[in-house]
């Protein structure tokens, strides 16, 4: 079968290589999958550089999440051949093949007939982070204000989706006019150009100067320091990631003085520790997607030859949402 292989770490142009691998084969505890489907996620990116916190031996293939269908399964396996599933294969035999294998407990959940394979590739990670962010960590609760940075983004997509499915009222942040009219399509309430406009203080007007009940906040660096400055009483700012570059600090006399936690989202740990919870985050996901109140941003769909083309568009930070592959 063919697979893209990192053979050296550089950027993806050079980096990568379509190579002839061995099909995986079945093993006890897991199934093979017939990929239709690869989401591409930045750190694919950061892979191939060797700049990632997994440094999988040379050579690897990238690529956490994919749709497929099962085409072996044990005899006891809870899966069967025929089954459509998500899933996310395990380095260094990514998801960037024709086929992959995955543990099929943890890491391969059944979707809808209703469902595309294009949408179950883009839902695992974004959607089962920012439920469990909301959900879990937050507590959201209906008529609560969001504030939800990078709204065009994979996770900050999502958390329009899911804010508004919880009831909350939705503002969101982006830059220039193609991402926050995303936003907007996607149901944001308030949508805020952060190139041109003071997030500060449109959160403070739409909210009679009481600020946001819960920050999403997967940017870090000046956007954290500021979104401390539009926090509710009581409010959760939620720590999702540094896209921005920056760590920040927050002085604990602040979130002492205006009452707010800051709460640290880690999924993946979560993951590791409850995987019972992921699958009840999962069937949740799947009911609001038949439900038409969630469905994955997809920025475009593209061959398998064109990968490092893809990822190079990725890196730049000009798309939104997802970018798909098709083996």
């Amino acid at each position: 079968m063919k697979a893209w292989q990192v053979k050296q770490l550089a950027d993806p142009e050079e980096a990568l290589e379509i190579s002839e691998v061995d099909k995986p084969a079945l093993e006890d505890g897991k199934v093979v999958i017939k990929v239709e489907a690869t989401a591409l996620n930045f750190f694919d990116i950061l892979l191939c550089q060797g700049k990632y916190q997994e440094k999988p031996p040379l050579p690897f293939t990238p690529g956490a999440e994919v749709s497929g269908t099962v085409v072996e399964a044990g005899e006891n396996s809870q899966f069967k051949a025929g089954d459509r599933v998500l899933a996310q294969p395990q380095m260094p035999n990514g998801g960037l093949a024709e086929y992959v294998s995955a543990d099929e407990n943890g890491s391969v959940y059944k979707i809808p007939d209703a469902m595309n394979f294009n949408d179950a590739a883009a839902m695992y990670i974004t959607y089962q982070t920012t439920y469990y962010a909301l959900h879990y960590r937050a507590q959201i609760k209906e008529g609560e204000v969001l504030l939800v940075h990078a709204g065009a983004g994979g996770v900050g997509s999502a958390a329009i989706q899911l804010g508004k499915a919880a009831g909350a009222k939705v503002i969101a942040t982006a830059g220039g006019p193609e991402k926050t009219k995303v936003c907007s399509d996607l149901g944001a309430d308030v949508v805020i150009d952060y190139l041109t406009e003071d997030f500060i203080e449109i959160v403070k007007k739409e909210t009679d100067g009481r600020g946001a009940d819960v920050i999403y906040d997967p940017v870090g660096g000046d956007t954290f320091d500021n979104s401390r400055r539009c926090i509710a009483f009581d409010g959760r700012l939620l720590v999702i990631g540094f896209a921005g570059g920056r760590i920040p600090e927050a002085p604990a006399n602040h979130a002492l003085v205006k009452n707010y936690s800051i709460v640290g989202v880690h999924w993946g740990y979560f993951k590791r520790l409850y995987p019972e919870g992921v699958v009840e985050i999962h069937d949740n996901l799947m009911g609001l997607y038949e439900e038409g109140k969630i469905k994955p941003l997809i920025y475009d769909e593209f061959a398998f030859e064109k990968v490092p083309e893809a990822l190079n568009m990725l890196g730049s930070r000009k798309t939104w949402g997802k970018l798909i592959v098709k083996p």
